[in-house]
Order: C-alpha cells, then sequence, then structure tokens
C-alpha cells in the first residue's frame, strides 16, 4: 500500500517515518482499537472500532503537498485493498472521500418532496440539470444522467390518485475536471434512505429470500432480505415517473454508461444511506454477478459500495459471493444506531458460528454484514431518529479530528438479547416523552416499531 503510494508521489513518507500526531501535529486521524478486538465485537474479520467523542478535539488538516494526489491512489481510496492500512487510522483522503460521497447522498433527501399537495409528491423536486445546484452542491463535479425509482409492495394515496413508484435517486457521471482529479471516470449511483411509513415497512420483513438474480445460475444459497429484493425487482406500470423495475433502471443506465465510456479508465461507486444502502449493495452484486463491469477491453470495472448506517441485506452466502466477485463494501456506522444491527439482531454472523458447529438447520438463514466497518460511536443514544439522520453522520465524519477509543469485546448471545431490550426500551421512552413534527415523529415511531417488531419484544 504505501509503496503504491509512494510511487505515485515522490514526497510521499511512510506512516512508520512520520512523527508522532500530537495535539500540536496537523492530520486527521481517529485512534482506533486494534483490528482484531473490533472484528471480534463486530462478528466480521474486517471491522474496526472508532469512538468518537460528544466534543472532538479539533486540529489543522495537513497540507495538500503532504499527501499523495487521489488520481494516483484512487483504487486503494475505492477499497482494492479492503482499506488496509486506511481505516485505522481513518486516512485524511478516504474521510474527504467519504464526506464527498456523504453529501451526494445526502442531496438526496434536500430534493425529495414530501408535499402530499405537491404535483411531485414522493418525486424529486428539481430536474436532472438543476437537482445539485438547487441543494447547494453546483460544483460538485457531476453530470446526473438519469432518476432511479423503486416500488414498494404498498400504495399511498395522492391527490391524483395511489402511487407505489417513489424517487429513490440518481444516476451521475463525474465531468472532465473531476475525472481528471479522481484519475478515472466514476459512474455514481446515490440513494436515499427510508423515509415514508410505507418504506419502513417494506424495509423489514425479515425473511431472507433467494436472490436469483442471474437466471443461468441462480444460486439458491446466496439469500438477501425479501424487504429489500422486492423494493429492487418491484415494478409499478401505473408510474408516469419511471419504467420498469428499481433493478432495470440501474442495469439499463449503467451499463449504458460504461459501455459508453469503455476506453476510459472507470469506476461504479454506489453511495447510500440506510434502505439506500441496502440498494446499493444489492445492484453491486447483481452488476457483477452478471458480468455486466467490463470495459471495453473485458477488464473488471471496480465495484464500490459506500454504506452509511446501513442494515444487513443478505445471509452469509452473499457476503461471500461479494467477496468473490470482488464488490468492495465500506460500512460507516454509529454503534449507538439500531438500523445497523437489523435484520438479525440475534440470527447473525456470531449465531452462525456456533450454529455451524452444532449443524443446526437454520445456519444459513443467519444474516451477516458484507465488507470492512468504519464503527462511530458518536453519542449516546436519547434520540431513536438522530441516531440514524444522515446529517448526524455527515457532521460527526466532516470534524478535522476525533479522539479517544472504546474497544468492543465479543457479546454472548444473551448480552445480544438484553442490549436489544434496552434499545427499544429507551426509544419507547423516548417517543413517550417528546413531540416531534409529524413525518419525523411517524418516521420515528416506525423506527421503534420495527425494531420492537424484530426484537420479538
Amino acid at each position: 500500500m504505501a509503496s503504491r503510494f509512494a510511487a505515485s508521489n515522490p514526497s510521499f513518507v511512510p506512516r512508520s517515518a512520520r512523527p508522532c500526531r500530537s495535539h500540536a501535529a496537523a492530520s486527521t486521524t481517529i485512534a482506533a482499537a486494534s483490528p482484531a478486538a473490533a472484528a471480534a465485537a463486530a462478528g466480521t474479520s474486517h471491522a474496526v472500532a472508532v469512538a468518537v467523542p460528544d466534543v472532538g478535539v479539533i486540529r489543522r488538516a495537513p497540507a495538500a503537498a503532504s499527501r499523495p494526489p487521489l488520481a494516483g491512489v484512487w483504487r486503494d481510496i475505492q477499497g482494492a485493498d479492503d482499506w488496509a492500512d486506511l481505516v485505522a487510522p481513518l486516512d485524511s483522503l478516504l474521510r474527504e472521500e467519504i464526506v464527498r460521497y456523504g453529501e451526494l447522498v445526502a442531496a438526496c433527501y434536500r430534493a425529495f418532496d414530501l408535499d402530499p399537495a405537491s404535483k411531485r409528491y414522493l418525486n424529486c423536486k428539481y430536474g436532472k440539470r438543476s437537482l445539485l445546484r438547487e441543494v447547494g452542491m453546483a460544483g460538485a463535479g457531476y453530470e446526473i444522467t438519469k432518476y432511479v425509482y423503486a416500488t414498494p409492495d404498498i400504495a399511498i394515496p395522492t391527490q391524483t390518485g395511489t402511487c407505489c413508484s417513489r424517487w429513490i435517486g440518481y444516476v451521475a457521471v463525474s465531468d472532465e475536471t473531476t475525472t481528471r482529479r479522481l484519475g478515472r471516470r466514476d459512474i455514481l449511483v446515490s440513494f436515499r434512505g427510508t423515509v415514508t411509513n410505507t418504506e419502513w415497512i417494506a424495509n423489514f420483513m425479515s425473511s431472507l429470500s433467494p436472490a436469483r438474480l442471474d437466471p443461468h445460475d441462480p444460486r439458491p444459497h446466496v439469500k438477501v432480505e425479501s424487504g429489500f429484493l422486492s423494493l429492487y425487482t418491484s415494478d409499478d406500470s401505473s408510474s408516469k415517473f419511471s419504467s420498469g423495475s428499481c433493478r432495470e433502471q440501474l442495469l439499463s443506465e449503467v451499463t449504458r454508461l460504461i459501455g459508453e465510456h469503455k476506453d476510459e479508465g472507470l469506476s461504479v461507486t454506489l453511495a447510500g444511506h440506510s434502505m439506500g444502502s441496502s440498494l446499493g449493495m444489492l445492484f453491486g452484486y447483481d452488476l457483477a454477478e452478471l458480468g455486466l463491469n467490463r470495459d471495453g477491453a473485458g477488464r473488471a470495472v471496480p465495484v464500490t459500495v459506500f454504506s452509511f448506517g446501513g442494515p444487513r441485506v443478505g445471509n452469509a452466502g452473499f457476503k461471500e459471493r461479494c467477496e468473490e466477485l470482488g464488490v468492495k463494501v465500506l460500512r460507516v456506522v454509529n454503534v449507538n444506531d439500531p438500523v445497523t444491527k437489523l435484520p438479525g439482531v440475534f440470527f447473525n454472523e456470531g449465531f452462525r458460528e456456533l450454529a455451524e458447529k452444532y449443524e443446526l438447520p437454520w445456519r444459513s438463514s443467519c444474516y451477516a454484514h458484507v465488507g470492512v466497518e468504519l464503527a462511530l460511536d458518536l453519542f449516546k443514544m436519547q434520540n431513536p431518529v438522530h441516531v440514524h439522520d444522515m446529517e448526524t453522520y455527515m457532521g460527526l465524519l466532516k470534524r478535522p479530528n476525533v479522539e479517544q477509543v472504546k474497544k468492543k469485546k465479543t457479546t454472548t448471545t444473551k448480552e445480544r438479547i438484553n442490549e436489544g431490550a434496552d434499545i427499544a426500551s429507551m426509544a419507547r421512552r423516548f417517543l413517550i416523552e417528546q413531540s416531534f413534527e409529524a413525518w419525523r415523529w411517524q418516521d420515528a415511531a416506525m423506527q421503534v416499531g420495527n425494531l420492537v417488531q424484530s426484537l420479538g419484544i
């Protein structure tokens, strides 16, 4: 890793040769627990726990000249080596890219029309050419080429009838200036998370179904959460804004862009929050499973998912297949966010080890997180809405520096049950004591309802 950085930038100084960081030293650092300790807590060999106190210690960012240019190391930033040596401590260049993609996800929320009286209710407020400008991101460096719609199983009454399909995000491609800076042409799909109640209901059906996305090799052992699969594959023929399922829209547009830029260096980046990160992971798997991420020379185009507050999407078979296909996933997680523990509060990576040991029949039905985890301890959970809020994630990630480490220990099944009950209890108390604007209160209520249902409390 360091050798590649050095090759692209002679001024690069290996970590081992750098001076110790202090309050006076200029660097963006998140001091982390050892990977082994964090992995034990998360049930994955890639997890890294990072604690973020309420008040971080702010330090100056390093001078740009002290770092290699992004164009020379973009493959590492996109996870070619599973972000080895970049997460603990968090590399400043990687943090900037996480924030940049997070802002492109936050744009989806700012542009989503939640006014029931509007003709564009549940759709984007703006046209493709003006969206980024309207939300204050005129210089983002991407051209939006297509809007993407998803279809839950439940319709919502509107002033023009009922609607199932709703705007979920957009496909974009980097412009010439940004392409030169990034070192490749970046095809981006940005997904918002759950906002409406029906989306929450559709999200956590909490049953695993075979994905079967490749008709030539259905791989029945690769299973994903049925609610996410339904959102990804369902079609609303009555929608005047969309044509085809979310899956069909994405495959059509992204493969078109890959073909259009097949003779350039390319990357496919899927960035999403909450439900959106799940759709991103499903699409990344689908694209790679079908072998559609190929450039003009037949080489695999890197597929990377930046997940913010994402839940588990599938079982261990899904996780293993994503790894085989080279789909890279960086999960940015607030450890106090209950959504990141769903589905599979109990039947997850940790329980699967026990099930395999005793050859229990449901061991293939255990959920598993995919990829590398950047676990942030943002604050004590008091508000079940804000711990999962995208703006909360972004606010903390934008801090120039944070410190203090909370080492996590391996938890037993009984401790996980108690932890889940504690989260549900705190959420219930909060809802009784507080009041929200109408849609925010409903959002919070649905989060708590799904959590309680999943816990069986």
